[in-house]
């Protein structure tokens, strides 16, 4: 079964018998549960991770974690892709070019449940901590079009509207509007899905800038820088790691994008404001 035709059968929600307190009585209701599954990346036959995720848009995920993690360089260099859906969650069998099968043994990870912090299975500092290429986009972004995308993107979140239990992340063109935007119970798996998006409809990625809903961590600057997009608005705050790697890879780096405000930790030169 190939993952387009399995993300037709899948949902991200299931209905969920509950009893809410209101105003001090019980009352029964359904409500909608987002679904959380276990996914396997297999790349030429080896297991390489486990990720708890969302059970949507595996195909962009399977290209976007690829990616991120320095696997595969360019969309071409996946072969193939195929889902085998098992009673503890799904399996990414995916085939790739020699060289970044030979990249990915040298990598000696086996990873596991990243939602959170990121470093599970991580074998030293320097794998931890990686330090992507300086950017060479050169696009600079108006305030308005950041802030329209920002808030244009929580409309779309329907996910969240049915569940209230996911993160999204969108690429934006440089006017603000959103080209691609995907929603996941973590953070990371948002961002990868855009990116491994992205790179299947052959969208130009440092040509425009990326929204996320989460806080902005080390991992989702890591993964920005590394596809080249030069600004990463987080809609909650940023850390000091985030920080730090956003000032050596010359990103620009928001927090708190809220309406028409937000807080520039670095590089404000890929800003660009009107004067009255």
């Amino acid at each position: 079964m190939s993952i387009s035709d399995l993300d037709e059968q899948t949902q991200d929600t299931r209905a969920q018998p509950v009893m809410r307190l209101r105003d001090g009585q019980l009352q029964q209701a359904q409500d909608q549960i987002a679904q959380e599954v276990a996914v396997a990346f297999v790349f030429n036959g080896i297991a390489f991770a486990v990720m708890m995720a969302s059970p949507s848009d595996l195909q962009d995920f399977a290209y976007g974690f690829a990616y991120s993690e320095g696997i595969i360089e360019h969309a071409a260099q996946i072969y193939d892709c195929e889902v085998k859906q098992e009673a503890q969650g799904y399996t990414l069998d995916i085939t790739i070019a020699s060289a970044c099968f030979a990249r990915l043994k040298d990598k000696k990870r086996q990873l596991a449940g990243r939602t959170g912090c990121g470093l599970c299975g991580v074998e030293s500092l320097e794998q931890a901590i990686r330090q992507p290429a300086a950017i060479q986009s050169e696009m600079r972004f108006s305030a308005p079009a950041i802030s329209a995308a920002c808030t244009a993107m929580r409309a779309q979140q329907n996910l969240l509207d049915a569940t209230g239990s996911s993160h999204a992340a969108a690429w934006c063109h440089a006017d603000g509007t959103i080209a691609v935007i995907r929603e996941d119970i973590g953070r990371h798996n948002a961002l990868d899905k855009v990116i491994g998006a992205c790179l299947r409809q052959s969208l130009n990625m440092p040509q425009g800038f990326v929204c996320v809903t989460s806080r902005a961590s080390y991992e989702m600057v890591q993964k920005t820088a590394n596809a080249g997009i030069p600004l990463l608005a987080a809609i909650s705050g940023v850390t000091s790691l985030a920080i730090d790697i956003a000032q050596q890879a010359t990103l620009c780096l928001l927090g708190f994008t809220r309406g028409q405000d937000f807080s520039v930790y670095c590089h404000p030169q890929r800003l660009h404001f009107t004067t009255p």
